[in-house]
C-alpha cells in the first residue's frame, strides 16, 4: 500500500470525526429567573415578558426556560410560545 491511499484514508477519517462532533453539539438554552413580590401584578408582568420573548422567536424548552418564584407561591400559566 502506497502513501496516497493512507493519506486519503486518514483525511476521510478526520472529516468523519469532525462531522460527528458537530452533530453532537447542542444548542444553548437560556434560563431566565423571575422573582415576584406580589401575585397578581407580578404574574401579569411575567406573562407579558414571556409573550414578548415568544414574539422574538424564543420557544420554551427549545431555546429558553423560565424559573418563576414568588413570595406567595403563585404560579403563572404554562408558556404557550
Amino acid at each position: 500500500m502506497g502513501k496516497k491511499p493512507i493519506v486519503v484514508l486518514l483525511v476521510g477519517l478526520t472529516l468523519a470525526f469532525v462531522r460527528l462532533s458537530e452533530a453532537q453539539q447542542q444548542t444553548k438554552v437560556t434560563k431566565i429567573g423571575w422573582l415576584g413580590i406580589g401575585s397578581a401584578s407580578s404574574v401579569s408582568r411575567y406573562e407579558e415578558f414571556r409573550r414578548a420573548l415568544g414574539e422574538l422567536g424564543y420557544v420554551e424548552g427549545k431555546n429558553i426556560t423560565f424559573e418563576y418564584r414568588s413570595a406567595d407561591n403563585a404560579r403563572p400559566a404554562p408558556f404557550a410560545g
